[in-house]
């Protein structure tokens, strides 16, 4: 088999392959062989047809699956072996191929187009100025998360009179003429926080109100008519809440009051881990240094969004095998139109042109993503995501088993890969150009994605 490569221009070429019949006759003949053994053909016992009938069944059908593994197999191979870098997926070529004809020919020829990916050249250097915002972690972010771990690390206590952020527990009961009405809506066990309830007048009845004390309201105006708050309170459809306009009795049973955690060293050990911090000062602190690191992942994609503009403008003019690529596109998504894909195609050319960058960059400074830098960085996701709860102290082996569970699924793992990548190349970036380091707040900093 003899396979080459003609190159149309410096984005395009054809793949053609030749194919003689000592190419695929032994593999043809075994594949006879085995569907011999396997024919069901009447007056004949199965593996006893004749393979001259074999043939004249199967022959054609055989030939042609054969040929077109050859076909595949030894495209894809020539590809990889001479590390051509294409762009979508090899197409039948439209203007050289010859028809094929399975019945007559012994020898056949195959040609395919491909789009190649243009040549890219980017020189950087300390000339080359990109801003690199970081955020300012003040004080009001810093105490915001100092209450969220003092709430998130406090305890539940029973009192005897309600506030208005209490949970109040109690049997709930639908009155009539102001006596239980018969076969009404009863709950017990039901649970409401005044603070919930959206008219003042409903709320204020519960405000100071005792351990088995009685208390007549009426849900609908203590919730406005909310129907999914109604139907969740007193255990009823959403559908029914309309018809449910009176009053109710709700006996108090059990009134449970939230209460903060102290700033103590039993708060600090339970957010970072024992001993790492032994004063309010010190726990401040390392508040600071934990929501600044959070921060650093997003400075980073932002200082990747302003390179990208630099980049696109060094790499200069790209010239793309647009026809052949439209062509792909179309063949790839059925959902395409000629129409719609002329609408997308510069916005997809865009896209293209700056992944191609990347990948040129990656490659040509050999910024290589090994298994130790994924397992970090899942690690590091793993670290955040319980942060977000409060858990700042994972253990490092339940991180890394976490971590473990997550690169299971390809698409996370995919993901990982790639946030991996960027990561790598925003930090040789930061290397290669002169950093303008802007300080913004949080809030400025958002306004920045607007």
């Amino acid at each position: 088999m003899n396979v080459s490569l003609k190159n149309i221009d410096a984005v395009s070429g054809i793949v053609k392959l030749e194919i003689v019949k000592a190419d695929y006759a032994e593999q043809v003949e075994k594949s006879l062989r085995n569907f011999r053994q396997k024919a069901n053909v009447p007056g004949f016992r199965k593996g006893m047809v004749p393979m001259g009938m074999v043939k004249k069944m199967y022959g054609k059908h055989v030939l042609a699956e054969e040929v077109n593994k050859l076909v595949s197999e030894n495209l894809f191979n020539y590809i990889r072996d001479n590390k051509l870098n294409i762009l979508g997926e090899p197409m039948p070529n439209e203007t050289e191929q010859q028809p094929i004809n399975f019945d007559t020919q012994e020898d056949f020829e195959f040609c395919f187009d491909v789009a190649l990916a243009p040549e890219i050249k980017i020189e950087l250097s300390k000339n080359d100025k990109l801003p690199y915002y970081q955020v300012a972690i003040d004080e009001e972010m810093m105490n915001q998360q100092v209450d969220a771990y003092t709430a998130n690390f406090g305890a539940y206590d029973q009192v005897e009179e309600v506030e208005e952020k209490d949970m109040v527990k109690g049997t709930v009961a639908e009155l009539e003429n102001g006596s239980p009405k018969e076969g009404g809506i009863v709950v017990e066990d039901a649970v409401l926080m005044p603070s919930y309830m959206k008219d003042e007048a409903e709320k204020a009845k519960f405000i100071g109100a005792k351990t088995n004390s009685v208390i007549v309201f009426n849900p609908n105006k203590a919730y406005e008519g909310a129907e999914a708050e109604i139907a969740s309170f007193l255990k009823v459809d959403k559908e029914a809440v309309a018809g449910i306009t009176g009053d109710f009795s709700f006996e108090i049973s059990e009134i449970t009051r939230h209460k903060k955690a102290e700033l103590n060293q039993e708060l600090f050990d339970k957010v970072f881990g024992e001993g790492v911090v032994t004063s309010e000062e010190e726990f401040k602190n390392k508040i600071k240094e934990a929501l600044a690191e959070q921060f650093v992942p997003q400075s980073d994609f932002k200082f990747l969004l302003d390179a990208r503009e630099i980049l696109v403008q060094k790499a200069g003019e790209l010239q793309f095998a647009d026809g052949l690529l439209k062509r792909w596109l179309l063949a790839a998504n059925e959902k395409n139109t000629p129409e719609k894909l002329d609408e997308e195609y510069p916005q997809i050319i865009e896209d293209l042109k700056y992944q191609l960058i990347k990948e040129n960059l990656v490659k040509g400074n050999n910024l290589k993503v090994e298994d130790a830098d994924i397992e970090s960085f899942a690690k590091r996701v793993a670290k955040a995501q319980f942060a977000q709860y409060g858990m700042l102290s994972v253990p490092e082996e339940v991180l890394a088993n976490y971590a473990k569970d997550m690169l299971k699924n390809k698409q996370t793992l995919q993901n990982i890969i790639d946030r991996a990548v960027e990561e790598k190349l925003a930090a040789w970036l930061k290397e290669q150009v002169e950093l303008d380091v802007k300080e913004v707040s949080a809030e400025e900093f958002n306004k920045l994605f607007e």
